[in-house]
């Protein structure tokens, strides 16, 4: 009688043991090339570390300009390489070092009072996390800037000093005329049609559950 205790005792432990381990099996592998398996990678920037700036070509000479951050996250299945998350910049903080420029700009052509957010909305990562050293990554998605969205690709290049940190630089010519943004030429200033943004961040990298 005892032995059949313990034998289904033993049975007991056994199921309760497999079911434990049936949601780990909906994970997918770390997206980080030597990292352990079962995680999904998470990315959260700092927006203390993280530098968005434009270059604009303009008559006799080029507009630089900086904004800000507001936050950033991204977490993605790297079997499917489906992602989600957000990256989330103030328009209201451009600045370029001259207020009448930056005036006509947060007026005319943002208009960043009616829309004080511009937000990139990843979709779909190509490439993996170096374990260590660098690499280079593609993120498809969807940016929301001036009321509208429209599909975007960054290319970025990767740096993992560490396990834990994650270095990221990205850059991307956007054609804000063509998405309806006013374009503040006039007969005696002619500004280009597109803009050039680049992106350099740092964050930290944790597991997350799956994206699916």
């Amino acid at each position: 009688m005892k032995a059949r205790v313990r034998k289904l005792h033993w049975r007991i432990r056994n199921i309760a043991f497999a079911a434990a381990c049936l949601p780990l099996a909906a994970f997918p592998a770390v997206s980080r090339s030597g990292g352990a398996p079962d995680e999904v990678v998470a990315l959260k920037l700092d927006p203390a570390q993280t530098r968005v700036s434009i270059t604009l070509d303009a008559t006799l000479h080029t507009v630089h300009g900086i904004f800000k951050l507001k936050a950033g996250e991204l977490d993605f299945d790297p079997k499917s390489g489906k992602a989600r998350g957000s990256i989330v910049v103030d328009a209201t903080s451009g600045n370029t070092d001259n207020s009448s420029r930056d005036k006509k700009m947060h007026d005319e052509v943002l208009e960043s009072r009616k829309f004080p957010e511009i937000v990139f909305l990843p979709e779909q990562v190509s490439g993996a996390i170096p374990a260590n050293g660098t690499s280079q990554m593609k993120v498809d998605g969807v940016m929301r800037i001036h009321g509208q969205e429209h599909p975007v690709t960054l290319v970025v290049d990767v740096d993992a000093p560490s396990q834990s940190e994650l270095h990221v630089k990205s850059h991307a010519s956007l054609p804000y005329q063509k998405w309806g943004m006013k374009n503040p030429s006039n007969f005696f200033l002619h500004v280009g049609d597109t803009v050039e943004i680049e992106i350099v961040a740092a964050g930290q990298l944790t597991s997350a559950a799956g994206t699916n």
